[in-house]
């Protein structure tokens, strides 16, 4: 093997500290049907690896194994939700361990989709998989959009993905709908106690909808509104409020999503179907809840 696929393959590994976090969380190495399956740490690593590096399938080194059982397992994971698990288990810990604070900032990105994105089956297709497969047309080209909320250490608790030419402020209230934290006793956390967004997300609903939840609201408000509520005079109502220290916070999300697009398996789609791509993601936010 090169020495410099030797690094990459060192620095993208799951530490003996991650895994002891992870593995109580996977399911149990005999399947209902067959024999056992191959070690949960040694595929956990391939995914990784595969999306850390964005290599085609064919191109895993040997080590990991057969490919084709590396990719069973991520699509087989994914369509009966075991990744979102294991991704709200590591939540559901860090809540309890209080290292979480519940100040959330919401943003997207938009990645393009590489040729091999396109062409999924819609028929047989995983349980739940959109008919768009979260792909669409966008300046870029074929896109997909990643919406996504991040704590104040920029890691993620929620993803979305629509089309790329979706619109930020459609998707705010399914991303808030995904911030879902089981506790021991009573209904899981699923209100911050502020959130965190730019101008895009500055519409009446949104700042309602929060407001109605207890939410404090930290957005700023365009130009354009800010002229039409003065021409309205008293018609126009009071300005939002807005705190300009707390807003300042707001990078966290900028700083997440640079860690998810680290990933070049992320950074730009190849999966041809939304549910393992999403599963990918929380992949990669298992990794990063780990790592604490």
């Amino acid at each position: 093997m090169p020495w410099k696929l030797r690094v990459v393959r060192r620095n993208v590994s799951l530490s003996d500290a991650q895994w002891a976090r992870i593995e109580p969380l996977l399911p149990d190495r005999t399947p209902r049907r067959g024999g056992r399956w191959r070690d949960h740490r040694q595929v956990i690593d391939a995914i990784v690896f595969k999306y850390r590096t964005g290599i085609p399938w064919t191109d895993l080194p040997e080590h990991f194994g057969s490919w084709k059982g590396v990719h069973n397992r991520l699509r087989k994971w994914a369509a009966d939700g075991t990744w979102k698990r294991v991704f709200t288990a590591l939540l559901a810990q860090a809540d309890a361990e209080g290292d979480l604070d519940w100040v959330v900032a919401v943003d997207s990105t938009v990645v393009r989709a590489h040729q091999h994105a396109a062409g999924a089956r819609k028929k047989g297709a995983l349980a739940g998989e959109p008919d768009h497969h979260a792909l669409g047309r966008s300046r870029g080209g074929l896109t997909t959009k990643i919406h996504l909320a991040a704590d104040s250490r920029c890691r993620p608790p929620a993803f979305v993905i629509t089309p790329g030419q979706a619109g930020d402020a459609p998707a705010f209230p399914e991303v808030m709908a995904k911030v879902r934290v089981p506790r021991p006793v009573g209904r899981p956390r699923t209100t911050p106690h502020v959130v965190l967004a730019d101008k895009a997300y500055s519409s009446r609903a949104i700042r309602t909808y929060l407001r109605r939840r207890g939410i404090r609201p930290v957005i700023p408000q365009p130009i354009d509104q800010t002229a039409n509520r003065k021409r309205l005079g008293r018609r126009g109502g009071r300005p939002p409020a807005f705190e300009r220290e707390a807003y300042k916070q707001r990078n966290t999300v900028e700083r997440c999503i640079n860690k998810i697009k680290q990933w070049l398996g992320l950074a730009t789609r190849y999966d041809t179907t939304a549910t393992v791509y999403l599963a990918a993601l929380h992949i990669a936010g298992i990794f990063i809840w780990s790592m604490r």
